[in-house]
């Protein structure tokens, strides 16, 4: 099993914290998307590198009474937290699987419907997780996909040099780590060579000010993410401390804005 600290942002407390924001903020698009989708109840839903359990306890949600869902991810740490979520709710429709999505194989349970955010960019392999998930889904089972296909879009207004070199280091870690943050620009590609009617394609692109809810994403992911750089000794503290003041900087002047990094939306039909 992989060290927790292969993770490119870890899997503190901290991280378990800004992943269950990460999920508020994004909810309303991904409900949207498992509606378009057809996700309802008595189906199988697979949540592939589920984290913490957010959306596989939403998942759930669906499915019920007589479906269920299905989380799989190879973080233990994320796991007991995503069971203990699950419990606290009363969730019993749910079930969790510790595996490495780079080597195991996903449980052999056939699926009605997949659903995946910013899992593919971080694997080793994206394609041939792709394949592995294709197996396990029924015909006409519908994949659903959130992936960044241009992430040094992620700008800030008023612009500041120490941002944009900030998300430079972020994407030279990402992919020093194995990871492909622009994996969304190949996936359609990859779906349709393995059988899969892409549906729908769409680029979500959000721009929020500070005083709204969606602007705290961002702003979690710039102190977990210069923290994390400097765990691993990518960046000096004194250098992450500069770019986090030239972002709240940036972000105190009137009219400001995060511009966030462009995510591909996807709904594909399994033939």
């Amino acid at each position: 099993m992989s060290s927790e600290r292969d993770y490119v942002l870890g899997t503190h407390d901290e991280e378990i914290e800004r992943l269950g924001l990460q999920h508020r903020v994004w909810l309303p698009r991904a409900s949207d998307a498992w509606r378009r989708a057809g996700f309802t109840s008595g189906q199988t839903l697979l949540d592939v590198g589920c984290g913490p359990g957010w959306a596989t306890v939403d998942l759930a949600g669906i499915a019920a009474p007589t479906g269920r869902a299905i989380g799989v991810d190879r973080s233990r740490r994320f796991l007991d937290a995503a069971r203990a979520h699950a419990s606290a709710l009363g969730c019993e429709n749910v079930q969790f699987h510790e595996l490495d999505l780079d080597t195991q194989p996903l449980p052999a349970v056939p699926v009605d419907g997949v659903w995946s955010r910013w899992v593919y960019a971080f694997v080793k392999d994206p394609r041939a997780l792709l394949a592995r998930v294709a197996a396990v889904m029924k015909p006409g089972g519908v994949m659903v996909l959130h992936e960044y296909v241009d992430y040094r879009s992620w700008r800030v207004s008023p612009p500041r040099p120490e941002f944009q070199w900030f998300v430079e280091e972020v994407i030279a870690s990402w992919r020093a780590h194995g990871g492909e943050p622009d994996v969304g620009m190949t996936l359609p590609q990859w779906l349709a060579e393995l059988g899969f009617e892409l549906r729908e394609l769409r680029p979500l692109i959000d721009a929020p000010r500070p005083h709204e809810f969606g602007w705290r994403w961002p702003h979690a992911f710039v102190d977990v993410g210069l923290d994390r750089l400097v765990d691993l000794g990518r960046v000096p503290r004194e250098k992450a401390d500069a770019v986090r003041r030239a972002f709240r900087e940036s972000q105190a002047v009137p009219g400001a804005f995060s511009l966030n990094p462009t995510v591909l939306e996807i709904i594909a039909i399994r033939r």
